[in-house]
């Protein structure tokens, strides 16, 4: 079969990441595409999914459906964040399975390893230390879907792939004041202390905390990377049960660089204050995205141009009015199961023509 005739479905095509792999994809030519909003297919229902692989010819699988958000929304729905994602995951890779469907991606979070894994953090560090407790829930069920899709390759002989990306951000992120993660939560703030003409903007945490970031299009280019070499190739650098690929710029910046980076593209000029009541979560994490190096990617957008990129098309939304959904911090879930968890409807932004950096 021709690669660009295959049936790929991208699970979760609205977030941050689903949008970014759509954009890759169709860049790369490929057109027979299939995605399903949250009104026509809810992943956490098994009966819904199974009937959607049993409809559709699936040959490719991207995963990248997910229950996501910063520390405040980890911290507020540690149920729905270890359930929701724990269904989605489990519910897709078994229908995956008994459909028959050749390969599937599944993306992950660099939350899995250890609070105080070494520096910076090899794949074979997962499970060898406790998690930070912040995000514990959300990192079990990410450990669980790579397990899954380990446990169906060692059975069942499946091409199930898992890549472990570092902390992201760019175009489609979820700009929700508190159920955000940083680098949009900054944006969001420094903009309307900007327009408002506040002297000081509150930020969590120490501003020691060190991370590392990665434009959501450099993700995506490096999943349909990874797609794209063969089995030996794959496994060359893997092992049946440490499967799973880190994805990462291999840059760091502390959280109070970062704060001024973005009041600089954001053109705020007031004082930055940090809230020491507030929790840093990991002191440090860096990804070691060695083994993808020898698979022959490198992340290419640089933090300063990417964050340039996510505050242009941040201005582009707000312009046009494109506010729409609950916050993808809490997606996807059952309308059900949101109007349990989120008491109120919050704000996303989304977008469907972005630019690409160069």
């Amino acid at each position: 079969m021709n690669q660009f005739s295959q049936r790929i479905f991208v699970a979760g095509h609205t977030g941050l990441v689903g949008s970014a792999i759509l954009r890759a994809l169709r860049r790369q030519g490929y057109t027979n595409l299939l995605t399903c909003s949250r009104a026509q297919l809810d992943l956490t229902d098994q009966a819904q999914v199974r009937s959607l692989f049993k409809r559709e010819s699936i040959d490719v699988v991207y995963l990248a459906a997910a229950t996501v958000g910063g520390i405040h929304a980890n911290n507020s729905y540690p149920a729905e964040f270890i359930y929701s994602n724990m269904a989605i995951e489990a519910n897709v890779i078994h229908e995956a399975w008994r459909h028959g469907t050749q390969k599937l991606l599944f993306l992950g979070s660099s939350c899995i390893y250890p609070r105080l894994a070494p520096q910076p953090i090899p794949e074979a560090a997962l499970l060898h230390g406790a998690l930070e407790p912040t995000n514990e829930p959300y990192a079990i069920a990410k450990i669980a879907g790579i397990k899954i899709c380990e446990s169906y390759n060692r059975q069942y002989g499946t091409r199930f792939r898992s890549v472990m990306p570092t902390n992201l951000y760019g175009p489609g992120d979820n700009y929700h004041a508190e159920n955000s993660h940083v680098i949009p939560a900054l944006i969001r703030r420094l903009h309307e202390a900007k327009h408002s003409g506040a002297g000081e903007v509150l930020i969590w945490g120490t501003g020691e905390a060190r991370r590392e970031f990665l434009y959501v299009d450099d993700l995506a280019d490096a999943c349909l990377h990874v797609m794209s070499v063969s089995e030996d190739c794959y496994r060359s650098v893997t092992k049946p049960m440490v499967s799973h690929l880190n994805i990462g710029s291999g840059e760091e910046i502390t959280i109070a660089m970062l704060a001024q980076l973005v009041a600089q593209v954001v053109g705020y000029s007031g004082r930055l204050v940090f809230d020491l009541t507030r929790p840093d979560g990991t002191p440090r994490k860096l990804l070691d995205s060695a083994s993808l190096g020898k698979l022959g990617w490198r992340a290419s957008v640089t933090l300063a141009r990417g964050l340039q990129e996510t505050y242009h098309s941040f201005l582009r939304a707000e312009q046009a009015g494109s506010r729409q959904q609950p916050a993808r911090a809490l997606d996807p879930v059952s309308r059900r199961l949101r109007g349990q968890f989120q008491p109120a409807p919050s704000l996303a932004h989304a977008y469907a023509d972005m630019r690409v950096p160069y």
